[in-house]
């Protein structure tokens, strides 16, 4: 057998065992953290608090728009405000979706109701790529009720105004 017709089998033989490996997945872990958005800016800063003891859903709900839930679990995060839960099945033609439920502390616990920064959208499926079975989810942050007096030198150096908008250049 030539060189060539060598590489070529082991190839083969090397993504076929990837692709089962990948539609053979039946538990997924949903990896992600969940922060006090301390400057109000509703992404992570340098001042951000990541948040222990807060309540996050992960919550898989048939694709078609209807409002049948086929998985809905809760956890709690870590003393560093992470979280794993474990998802049992694959979702492929579901639409999945990690969702802040409750703050750990009164002085950080308001939810931008029109944010990105509530939910964050997660596969949970082995065929999408993904060999592996852990889905990492965005961060999920909570807004504190004050911004900081330390974030203002912080926008500044970001090129951001009080008011959340971009300062001109």
């Amino acid at each position: 057998m030539s060189k060539c017709a060598i590489i070529i089998v082991a190839s083969a033989l090397c993504f076929l065992s990837f692709f089962g490996l990948a539609h053979g997945i039946d538990k997924f872990y949903v990896k992600g953290s969940v922060y006090c958005d301390t400057c109000r800016v509703q992404f992570l800063t340098r001042l951000s608090e990541f948040m222990p003891g807060a309540t996050v859903k992960v919550e898989c709900r048939d694709f078609e728009g209807s409002d049948n839930i086929t998985f809905s679990e809760e956890t709690v995060t870590d003393a560093k405000g992470g979280y794993s839960m474990v998802v049992d099945g694959d979702h492929e033609e579901e639409l999945c979706q990690v969702v802040l439920m409750k703050s750990s502390r009164s002085d950080c616990n308001e939810m931008e109701k029109e944010s990105f920064m509530q939910s964050a959208r997660v596969s949970i499926t082995g065929n999408n790529g993904i060999v592996s079975p852990v889905r990492n989810a965005n961060p999920l942050g909570f807004l504190k009720k004050e911004r900081l007096p330390e974030c203002l030198p912080l926008l500044d150096e970001l090129g951001i105004n009080e008011d959340g908008t971009f300062k001109p250049q």
